[in-house]
């Protein structure tokens, strides 16, 4: 055998011998994940129970210490109202106290439940009761007299005409929770229909001519 004869037959033998040491070609691709569909509804997760906790005593307290001890305690749904029955809002929480709340000290109450606190002016006093918005019953006129211009207003139809004038000077009336109504046309029980109505008033610590 020459010598290109062997070199020949060892690069053959050089070539069978890779070949055969070589590991067999697999597909290595990952399997994609399943499509999951987007419309589809997330899993169902066990609601987590509410925590109860008794509701402490917030009767006597300035509004905005009552509202942080509240939150303190877990209860984060606040709402105040005026117990006065004026209609005016908590612009200023500082300014305002505690005088009734919606849920009674002591009892035990879900977190998530509303505390509704009463309150009136640092300087005023607390009323025995909170004072209940008149209503409109029937369509008649309720007996106004007395009542923040505010809460007239909103004891009327949104669509009806007022006019409101003040009874003692020419002022202008700016803020009606301020002034209360002094004579109100047409009279108390009057069927409405429509009708407009007029109100003369004075401001809270005045008295109606």
């Amino acid at each position: 055998m020459n010598t290109r004869t062997l070199t020949a037959a060892l690069a053959c033998l050089a070539t069978l011998t890779l070949i055969g040491c070589d590991p067999p070609t697999t597909d290595t691709k990952p399997t994609p994940p399943p499509a999951t569909d987007p419309s589809a509804a997330p899993p169902d997760k066990e609601d987590e129970p509410t925590e109860s906790k008794a509701v402490p005593d917030f009767v006597g307290m300035g509004l905005q210490s009552a509202q942080d001890a509240a939150q303190a305690e877990g209860f984060y749904s606040l709402k105040s109202h005026d117990s006065a029955g004026r209609g005016r809002m908590q612009a200023l929480d500082r300014n305002w106290k505690v005088c009734s709340q919606n849920i009674a000290s002591g009892k035990v109450a879900p977190t998530d439940t509303t505390l509704d606190f009463g309150t009136v002016k640092l300087e005023e006093t607390c009323p025995t009761d909170d004072a209940k918005p008149p209503e409109s019953a029937g369509g008649k006129m309720p007996d106004l007299v007395g009542e923040s211009l505010k809460v007239a207003r909103g004891a009327l139809a949104p669509n009806t005409s007022i006019t409101t004038k003040d009874a003692t000077q020419d002022r202008m009336v700016l803020l009606e929770s301020n002034w209360q109504v002094c004579t109100q046309s047409p009279s108390p029980g009057a069927v409405l229909n429509g009708r407009p109505v007029e109100f003369t008033a004075v401001k809270f610590e005045e008295d109606c001519p």
